[in-house]
C-alpha cells in the first residue's frame, strides 16, 4: 500500500486508525482498469492455439528413412521444431509427430534403429546446440553435448557404436550406447591451398571399414578418419583447384568405392584403397546445379540395354527440380531425366519455394522417394516392363509450397451436414487450390488442374527443350494464382457428379458456351469459382471429384476478375472485374444470364437518350436509376447475393456500394462513400443481413441491406487490413491487419474486446460455422494455423479493451504443444481477473439496492415476477386464517420395541377365513 492509500484510508470513516475495517461489512468494488508496462503477458482470452495443418516437408533438412522389417519403410521429414514420420506402405500416411517440440528449428535429422535422431539450435551467436532422441513420436534421450559448442549441426551419421555430427569446422562424435560424448575432430586445410579447413560437403561411412569416417571439405579434398582413435588417417586431394568444394559423399555399393560429387558439377567414383578415380561423370563441369544428393539403387535392376543389369545412380541437388538418372556401365551415361520433380528453386518460380534436398533409393526396392523445399514428399516406382528410364509417380503427399493468401471454411451442405466446420479451402502464390481436412490430415488433398504431366510430355517440355530454358516449368500449365474464391455445396454432385465430356475450362476457345448440360441436371454440377491473377476468366471446380470444372467465365470488359460470388442455392455465379464489370453466369450450362447494369435494348436507348434531352419532363414517381445506369467506374472488390436471389450488393474502389435487381440487372440504390475512403473487401453474413467492408482509411464498416444504412463503424487497426469475417453467430467481427495484430470486435457494443500479436502478419482468416475454430494464414509460413473458441466451453469476460492490452501470442504448432485442446478449454478455470485490477479493489460499504419505487405517481410499474407468485398476495389474510392449526401439535405415540410379525398377521386371517 503506497502513502497515498495511506492518508486516503484515514480519511475513510469505515476504517478505523489500526488499519482495520468498522464493525459494518464491506464490500470490495472493482474500479477502472489501469494498464502496466510490465504486466505479463497471458493468452488470449478467446482464441487459444491448437495445432498447425498443411506442413510435410517445407525446410532445408533431408528426410531420413528407416526399413521397418520387411513389410514397409518409415520416412521422416522435419517440419521445423517436430519431426513427421510417415508409412510408405499406408501411402504416406502420418503415424506420428515429435513431442516435445525442440527449443530452436531442426538442423539436420537420421533414423536409427526404432529411433530418430535431431539436431537443433546453433543459429546464432547465443544460441546453444543439441541432439534429441525420439521413440515412436517421444524422446526418450539426449546427446551429451561438449563445453563450448556453438556450431550448428548440420548433419548426422550412425554407424557402429558412434553417432558423428557434422558441424562447420569440426566432427562431433558420441557413443550410441549411452549418448555420451566421446571426442572432436577438427579437420585442417589440405596443403598447397588457400581455401580453409570448413566442412562442406557432408560425412559418410564406408561398409566393412571399421571406425572409419570420410569428412568433404571446402577445399575440394576429403579426409578419412578414424573416430575411435581421433587420428587423421588419409587425405584424398582433389584433381585440381578448381574443382571447388566437395557437396555431397555416398558410398557405392560395391567396397572401397565412394561417389564424390563438388560444386562445378563433376562426379568421381573414388577408390579408397588404391586412392585412384575409377570412373569421372560430367567433367566438363556443363551442369550449373551443384549435386547436394546422391544414391544408388540397390535391388540389381535398371541398367543396360533390357534393365536387367545393376548400376543405376540417381543425382539431384537443391538449386535444381529435375533428377538425373545414370548407368555406371561402360564408363557412364545419362539414361533418363525425371524433370519437374518438384518446384524450381525460388529464384526461377519469383518466392515459390522449390529444389530437391534429398533423393534416396530405398533398399532392395525398385523405389525412389524424393523430398523438396517445396513442401513436397513423393515415392516413384519404376515399372519392369516399361521401356521408360523415368518412374512413375507412386505416392504423394504434399502441402502449399508458397504462403497462402485466401481461406475459407467449407460451407453447409444440404445433404452431408457432418462436414460442416470440418474442411478448408485454400489458396496459395503456389497456384493451387486445396482442401483440408480437420478431422483426418489423410484426406486432404490438391484439387486437380488436369494432367499437368501429360500436357507438359505433349508441349515438349519433359524433353530437352527445359535444360534449354530452365525458366520452363510444369507450374507453367497452371492456371495463374488464385487472388479470391467464392463456394456453394448445395448443387454439388459430390464424388458422382458428370464432368461432361470435354476438358477441364473447355469453353475457353469456345466463348459462345454451347455445352450438353442435360447430364449435370441429374447428377450435380460445379460448386466453386475462382479468380485469379492477371486472368479475365472466372474459373469453376468440382468439390466433390475434387477437380477442375468445365467452364472458364469471361468477364464482359475482358479486364481481370478481381471478385466472385455464388448464389445460395448454388445455381449462378456473379463475376466482377477490374475494369468495373459485373456478369452472371448459369454454372449448369455456363451461359451468362445477366448483366449488371442490363445491356439496354435499341428502344431503352432511344427512350434514355429522350429523357437525358429533357429531364424536366420526367414523372415524379420515376425510379432513380433506370435500365443501364450506375456501372462500377473502377475495381470491384466485393459482391454479395443475398439468400433469396433478389439483391446483388457490390462494392468498388471508388467507395460505392450499389444495389442491383438480381432478375432485371437495375440499380435499386446506392451508398456513395467517396472521396472520403476506398472499399477494399466485404462480407455478409446472411442471418442478420448485414454487410461489413474494408476501407483503406482502415476502418470496417457495416450496413444494414433492409435499410440501407450504416450501423456500426469499427476503427483500431494501424495497418492495412488484409482480411477479416464475420463469427458464427454475427456477434463479432475478427479482423487481420499487417500490424500483426488480430482484433475482436462485439458488433452489438462496437468495442475492441480482444487483441493479440502475433509472429508475422496474418494474410487470410476464416471462422468456422460451428462456431469451434479460426483459421489463419501468416506471410511466413505454408501452413494454416488453427485455434479454439474458449467460449464455447469457459465463460470469458468481453470487456472492452485499450491498445496498450494487445499481447503477443505464439502461433499453433503442428504438434499441438502448448495448444489448448477442445476438451481442455471445456476443463480450464474460468478467467480471473488480472493483477491489478486486484490491486485496484479498495474496500468500500456495499451499495444500496435497487429501488422498486415507480418513477413517477404518473406511471406504473410492471413486475418481471410471474403471476402465480404475486397473485395470491391479494388474499393473503383468508390464507392465513385457512391455514391457521385448530389444535396444539401431539406427539407420536411410542412404538413397541419388538414389532410383530407380517407372517403373524397373515395366519391369523386365514384362520378367520377357515371358521
Amino acid at each position: 500500500m503506497t502513502r497515498d492509500d495511506e492518508n486516503n484510508n484515514n480519511d475513510n470513516p469505515l476504517i478505523n486508525n489500526g488499519g482495520e475495517a468498522a464493525a459494518s461489512p464491506a464490500k470490495r468494488l472493482k474500479l477502472a482498469h489501469r494498464s502496466d508496462p510490465h504486466r505479463r503477458p497471458q493468452a488470449p482470452r478467446i482464441f487459444a492455439p491448437f495445432r498447425t495443418v498443411g506442413l510435410v516437408s517445407p525446410t532445408a533438412v533431408p528426410f531420413t528413412s528407416l526399413p521397418l522389417g520387411k513389410t514397409t519403410f518409415q520416412i521422416t521429414t522435419s517440419v521445423g521444431q517436430c519431426l513427421h514420420t510417415y508409412d510408405l506402405r499406408r501411402g504416406l500416411n502420418l503415424i506420428f509427430i515429435t513431442r516435445p517440440q525442440t527449443p530452436t528449428n531442426i538442423t539436420a535429422t537420421v533414423a536409427w534403429k526404432d529411433r530418430v535422431i535431431a539436431a537443433w539450435g546453433g543459429h546464432g551467436p547465443n544460441q546453444e546446440p543439441g541432439v534429441w532422441v525420439f521413440q515412436r513420436g517421444k524422446l526418450c534421450g539426449e546427446l551429451e553435448m561438449p563445453l563450448g559448442s556453438s556450431e550448428q549441426v548440420k548433419e548426422l551419421v550412425v554407424f557402429g557404436s558412434w553417432i558423428v555430427g557434422r558441424c562447420l569446422t569440426r566432427i562431433e562424435v558420441w557413443k550410441s550406447a549411452n549418448y555420451e560424448h566421446y571426442t572432436t575432430l577438427t579437420p585442417t586445410a589440405t596443403r598447397g591451398t588457400s581455401a580453409g579447413s570448413t566442412i562442406s560437403g557432408g560425412i559418410c561411412n564406408m561398409p566393412t571399414f571399421l571406425n572409419k569416417l570420410l569428412v568433404g571439405k571446402e577445399d575440394g579434398g576429403v579426409d578419412i578418419w578414424n573416430v575411435s582413435t581421433g587420428k587423421l588417417v588419409y587425405t584424398i586431394f582433389p584433381p585440381d583447384l578448381t574443382s571447388g568444394p566437395v557437396t555431397s559423399l555416398q558410398p557405392t555399393p560395391t567396397l572401397s568405392l565412394v561417389a564424390i560429387a563438388r560444386a562445378n558439377g563433376s562426379i568421381t567414383i573414388h577408390d579408397i584403397r588404391t586412392d585412384k578415380p575409377v570412373m569421372k561423370l560430367n567433367a566438363s563441369g556443363a551442369s550449373t546445379a551443384n549435386i547436394t544428393s546422391i544414391s544408388f539403387r540397390t535391388d540389381g535392376y535398371g541398367a543396360g540395354e533390357d534393365g536387367q543389369e545393376a548400376g543405376i545412380m540417381a543425382t539431384t541437388g537443391t538449386g535444381d527440380s529435375d533428377v538425373t538418372l545414370w548407368d555406371l556401365n561402360n564408363g557412364g551415361r545419362v539414361v533418363g531425366v525425371l524433370h519437374g520433380a518438384h518446384n524450381p528453386p525460388s529464384s526461377v518460380r519469383g518466392g515459390v519455394a522449390g529444389g530437391i534436398n534429398r533423393v534416396e533409393f530405398l533398399p532392395g526396392q525398385d523405389v525412389m522417394v524424393t523430398s523438396g523445399l517445396d513442401n513436397a514428399l513423393k515415392s516413384w516406382i519404376f515399372d519392369a516392363n516399361s521401356l521408360s528410364k523415368v518412374p512413375r509417380i507412386l505416392h504423394s503427399r504434399t502441402g502449399h509450397a508458397a504462403p497462402v493468401t485466401k481461406l475459407s471454411f467449407l460451407p453447409t451442405s444440404a445433404e452431408d451436414a457432418d462436414t460442416t466446420g470440418k474442411w478448408i479451402l485454400s489458396a496459395g502464390r503456389d497456384q493451387s487450390l486445396w482442401g483440408w481436412s480437420i478431422r483426418k490430415d489423410g484426406q486432404s488433398g490438391e484439387l486437380s488442374q488436369g494432367a499437368i504431366r501429360k500436357k507438359a510430355k505433349k508441349l515438349g517440355l519433359l524433353g530437352k527443350n527445359l535444360e534449354i530454358d530452365s525458366s520452363t516449368s510444369l507450374e507453367d500449365l497452371k492456371a495463374p494464382e488464385i487472388t479470391c474464391f467464392a463456394c456453394s455445396l448445395n448443387r454439388d454432385g459430390g464424388i458422382g457428379a458428370a464432368p461432361g465430356a470435354g476438358g477441364i475450362w473447355s469453353n475457353v476457345a469456345n466463348k459462345e458456351g454451347t455445352s450438353d448440360a442435360s447430364d449435370s441436371g441429374t447428377t450435380g454440377w460445379e460448386s466453386i469459382v475462382t479468380g485469379h491473377r492477371g486472368d479475365k476468366y472466372a474459373r469453376t471446380w468440382f468439390w466433390g471429384r475434387k477437380r477442375a470444372g468445365r467452364w472458364a467465365l469471361e468477364t464482359t470488359d475482358s479486364t481481370e476478375v478481381t471478385s466472385v460470388a455464388v448464389s445460395s442455392c448454388g445455381t449462378f455465379a456473379v463475376v466482377g472485374s477490374a475494369g468495373g464489370s459485373i456478369s452472371m453466369f448459369n454454372l449448369q450450362s455456363g451461359l451468362m444470364r445477366q448483366r449488371f447494369p442490363a445491356p439496354l435494348n435499341p428502344v431503352q436507348a432511344k427512350k434514355l437518350k429522350l429523357q437525358q434531352l429533357d429531364s424536366e419532363q420526367l414523372p415524379a414517381n420515376s425510379p432513380r436509376f433506370g435500365p443501364g445506369e450506375g456501372k462500377h467506374r473502377k475495381a470491384i472488390t466485393g459482391l454479395v447475393v443475398d439468400p433469396l436471389n433478389r439483391t446483388i450488393i457490390s462494392c468498388s474502389t471508388e467507395g460505392k456500394i450499389k444495389f442491383w435487381d438480381f432478375h432485371t440487372g437495375i440499380l435499386q440504390d446506392e451508398i456513395d462513400w467517396s472521396p472520403m475512403t476506398a472499399i477494399t473487401a466485404a462480407q455478409y453474413y446472411k442471418s442478420s443481413d448485414l454487410v461489413a467492408l474494408s476501407c483503406d482509411d482502415l476502418s470496417i464498416r457495416i450496413i444494414d441491406i433492409e435499410t440501407k444504412k450504416l450501423v456500426r463503424e469499427l476503427w483500431g487497426c494501424l495497418g492495412q487490413i488484409s482480411d477479416f469475417c464475420f463469427s458464427n453467430d454475427g456477434r463479432w467481427i475478427i479482423a487481420a491487419s499487417m500490424d500483426s495484430v488480430i482484433r475482436v470486435w462485439d458488433l452489438p457494443t462496437a468495442h475492441l474486446i480482444n487483441a493479440f500479436r502475433v509472429e508475422s502478419p496474418c494474410t487470410a482468416l476464416a471462422f468456422s460455422d460451428t462456431g469451434e475454430y479460426l483459421a489463419t494464414a501468416h506471410a511466413d509460413s505454408v501452413g494454416i494455423s488453427l485455434w479454439n473458441n474458449r467460449t464455447l466451453f469457459t465463460h470469458v469476460p468481453t470487456r472492452m479493451i485499450g491498445d496498450d492490452e494487445i499481447i503477443p501470442v505464439t502461433l499453433p504448432t503442428t504438434s499441438g504443444e502448448r495448444g489448448q485442446g477442445l476438451l481442455a478449454a471445456a476443463f480450464d478455470e474460468p478467467e480471473k481477473e488480472s493483477e491489478d485490477e486486484e490491486d485496484l479493489l479498495l474496500d468500500q460499504p456495499p451499495p444500496p439496492p435497487p429501488s422498486i419505487d415507480s418513477l413517477s405517481n404518473d406511471l406504473v410499474t410492471l413486475s418481471l415476477v410471474p403471476k402465480a407468485r404475486w397473485q395470491t398476495l391479494l388474499h393473503l389474510q383468508t390464507i392465513k386464517a385457512r391455514n391457521k392449526p385448530t389444535e396444539p401439535p401431539k406427539a407420536p405415540e411410542k412404538a413397541p420395541f419388538f414389532l410383530p410379525s407380517s407372517m403373524n398377521g397373515v395366519k391369523e386371517q386365514q384362520q378367520i377365513v377357515a371358521n
